[in-house]
């Protein structure tokens, strides 16, 4: 990790000029910017010893972290100056309490100076609804927008400019077989298994697990990827849900990690151009309909160079760690950030509102809502 130099100051404004929140940028996640930011006068706040306490107030089991500054110093942090507790009793005191899916109201009074934040792992489909308005200053999710991004994965470029690279072997060689899907939940609301059997209408479409015919147990998992990576040219990396931002290990673990070509349904289009290597997908709202998308991926199963192409993106770069404990210590440090705390007025409606999630497909929804914008990436 390359160690930052305190934030610098505007001359005139005395603001920070590192872009940390949603509201001050629209483009990017500000990942990086979080994770260099260190105070102007934190060699001051060093000296004085005095550490920012973060409450979980789920409990330690759901985070898989110590009590105290364990997670923060065995991961060199820049900014390490926090620690880590789970006494609600320390409700009125913390400096950041944390809750993660689950809001349960304190039986203590909050302090105006206090910063609450949720956080949500999966979409708004299966997350809590939010009875209470004015709670949170901040959330930390997968999206984009949120204060503190926490991606399921994050990939980085080794040089931004070189973004495809030339193979020294035939990704195509010696697979017979062409799609793959390997899922257990077979009632996704977002029609990813109708969509599938429509697909098998028109080319070999493999299901594994509860879903299908072939059998693919989580304990044997590994052998089934072996199977994928050897056998088929196509995976199926559909998620539950189609919701903004929402891109889970099925692309990033389960394909991208292979040697096959992943079919994305989940979250936009551009959310996976913006999350994904160059050209290393093709999401099925490239297409009209699940037999328009058969014909493509014929055409892809007889043409080896076209297929190939689709993997000049590997060696380019790597999925990088977030450092989600680092940038959390770091923003808690901002002193614009408790000057003002800004609030949600109502966590749902930027968490679950219109234009977060749809049913159907993006091409469908864009279809029924051509002067409805989705949701903006920045508040």
């Amino acid at each position: 990790m390359r160690y930052p130099k305190p934030a610098r100051r505007n001359r005139k404004t005395n603001k920070r000029l590192a872009r940390l929140l949603p509201s001050e940028t629209a483009r990017g996640d500000r990942i990086s910017n979080q994770l260099m930011f260190v105070p102007p006068n934190y060699e001051t706040i060093k000296r004085k010893g005095k550490l920012k306490t973060i409450l979980l107030y789920n409990g330690l089991s759901p985070w898989n972290v110590k009590a105290g500054r364990d997670v923060f110093l065995s991961s060199k942090c820049p900014v390490s100056t926090c620690s880590i507790t789970a006494q609600r009793e320390k409700a009125s005191t913390a400096d950041l309490v944390l809750y993660k899916d689950h809001y349960i109201p304190p039986s203590v009074p909050r302090s105006p100076y206090q910063i609450y934040m949720m956080y949500f792992l999966e979409c708004p489909y299966h997350t809590q609804h939010v009875k209470y308005p004015d709670v949170f200053n901040w959330t930390a999710t997968y999206r984009k927008d949120s204060d503190i991004v926490a991606p399921y994965e994050k990939w980085e470029y080794f040089d931004p400019r070189i973004r495809q690279v030339e193979q020294d072997r035939n990704y195509a060689l010696n697979k017979t077989r062409k799609v793959a899907w390997f899922v257990s939940n077979c009632g996704a609301r977002n029609g990813r298994l109708q969509y599938a059997h429509e697909l098998q209408k028109y080319i070999q479409v493999d299901i594994y697990g509860a879903c299908g015919t072939f059998k693919c147990s989580r304990s044997t998992a590994e052998r089934c990827f072996e199977i994928l990576d050897r056998d088929y040219k196509f995976y199926l990396a559909f998620e539950n849900s189609n919701c903004k931002d929402y891109i889970t290990e099925k692309f990033f673990v389960n394909a991208l990690t292979r040697n096959v070509l992943p079919i994305v349904m989940g979250a936009r289009p551009e959310d996976y151009e913006a999350s994904s290597p160059q050209k290393s997908y093709i999401h099925v709202d490239e297409f009209g309909s699940p037999k328009e998308l058969a014909e493509y991926l014929h055409l892809l199963d007889r043409n080896d160079e076209l297929y190939n192409s689709y993997f000049k993106w590997k060696g380019t770069g790597e999925f990088i760690n977030t450092y989600y404990w680092c940038r959390v210590c770091a923003m808690l440090h901002d002193e614009a950030s408790f000057r003002r705390p800004k609030s949600y007025d109502d966590i749902n409606e930027w968490w679950r509102g219109p234009g977060v999630c749809t049913n159907g497909s993006w091409r469908n929804f864009r279809a029924r809502n051509p002067e409805k914008p989705l949701v903006a990436d920045s508040r």
